[in-house]
């Protein structure tokens, strides 16, 4: 990747616009039944037709085989080096939902899970419990497990299933492994330090566990937690620094939107629709250079193993995506943070399809919005870090380098 100090030196600001479309977990896998992915399978027309005037390739989110979270592969999408600039999932969803979280707390991401007598796991989401259900067992939480060797625990309601706990006291240390299992019919993991400086908060969070599980026995399927994320309040360069944007951020899920404020972007009150949120972005089109829009249920359905309702998904995005170009940004990007192939039913490391519309950009052999089609575009295969620098070259915001 570019590096950073050359291409804030090149930064030219101006009053052309950009926007970041991130369908999340876009790319897929060919199905058995007829050979097609996703997007290959999806009704698509406003779609097809932009990526056949447009410049379009496959970007790698963080590496040759390696499968990304969504926080690193956003990360890479917004031009930081993911191996260098990490962020824990916790803060981020606690910045997100709105939860303060001080220099020297730690946050952890968190589902309300089913728990058999053996203490197996055996659906890590609960069901998907409504988010109102969410919040009642929350604040059951809130009210019953009390402070745990000096250390508050504050417990908020995402959505569905998630909520987020930030934990509040003296000599606290985020590196902690995550009591997820990561899939049904195994045991949730007892609370471990990664470093001897993190075995009290260990201690605190075993703790917690042990009387979450006693609160919630008899709750029906939400009868336990699973932790994973714990990270603390990290320190990034933000847009502005970076590149000279006022940026701002549309997203529905709070993870999402916290990531944003860790990288110093406006985060918009929006709907979770995408007709909501394609409103939002022209009732404040004018007050900001750059918007990072993020869809979320593509990657929902990708990871429920659910390919048609994956493709339905894409579909409803490109029938209410004439509102976004109604708008005509000077440069519009249209792409996913990684893959989540409904065949694998989880993130993955195949490079995700990009379009780049400008008035700039390069036409290629690109005849549609597919993963096949982008690979024979005119961007190639390139790195999800040189994103940003394209988008920037193309609204113009960028000076020549050198003599």
């Amino acid at each position: 990747m570019i590096d950073e100090s050359i291409l804030r030196s090149l930064v030219m600001p101006n009053d052309r616009k950009i926007v970041l479309l991130v369908a999340d977990g876009l790319g897929g896998l060919p199905r058995d039944l007829d050979g097609r992915t996703e997007l290959e399978a999806a009704a698509k027309p406003t779609l097809d037709k932009l990526a056949a005037h447009s410049a379009c390739g496959l970007s790698v989110p963080a590496g040759p085989g390696i499968t990304p979270g969504s926080g690193p592969a956003h990360l890479a999408l917004f031009g930081y080096d993911p191996f260098r600039y990490q962020i824990g999932r916790g803060v981020m969803e606690a910045l997100g939902i709105g939860l303060e979280v001080g220099t020297h707390d730690v946050a952890v991401r968190a589902n309300f899970a089913t728990m058999d007598r053996d203490g197996v796991v055996t659906d890590r989401r609960a069901g998907r419990i409504t988010t109102e259900r969410c919040a009642g067992l929350c604040a059951k939480l809130q009210r019953e497990v009390p402070p745990l060797d000096g250390v508050e625990a504050f417990v908020m309601h995402a959505s569905e299933h998630r909520f987020v706990v930030v934990f509040r006291g003296p000599g606290l240390d985020e590196h902690l492994a995550d009591t997820d299992p990561q899939r049904d019919g195994a045991r949730a993991v007892d609370p471990q330090p990664l470093f001897e400086e993190a075995e009290r908060t260990a201690a605190v969070v075993r703790s917690f566990v042990a009387k979450a599980n006693r609160v919630l026995a008899g709750e029906g399927p939400a009868n336990t937690v699973l932790l994973r994320g714990f990270s603390a309040l990290p320190h990034l360069p933000t847009f502005k620094d970076r590149y000279g944007l006022k940026a701002a951020a549309i997203a529905a899920y709070p993870m999402y939107r916290g990531l944003a404020q860790c990288v110093g972007m406006a985060v918009l009150p929006t709907g979770p629709s995408l007709e909501e949120q394609f409103e939002t972005l022209r009732q404040h089109y004018k007050d900001f250079d750059f918007f990072y829009v993020h869809v979320k249920k593509t990657d929902t359905r990708g990871e429920d193993g659910n390919f048609n309702a994956k493709v339905q998904v894409i579909n409803e995005l490109d029938a209410a995506l004439p509102a976004l170009l109604k708008l005509e940004p000077d440069v519009l990007a249209v792409t996913g943070d990684h893959s989540t192939p409904a065949l694998m039913k989880g993130h993955s490391w195949h490079p995700n399809p990009f379009l780049l519309h400008a008035r700039t950009a390069q036409p290629g052999w690109t005849e549609e919005f597919t993963e096949r089609s982008c690979a024979l575009g005119t961007l190639g295969r390139f790195p999800a870090t040189d994103a940003m620098p394209l988008l920037l070259a193309h609204a113009g915001k960028l000076a020549k380098f050198g003599a």
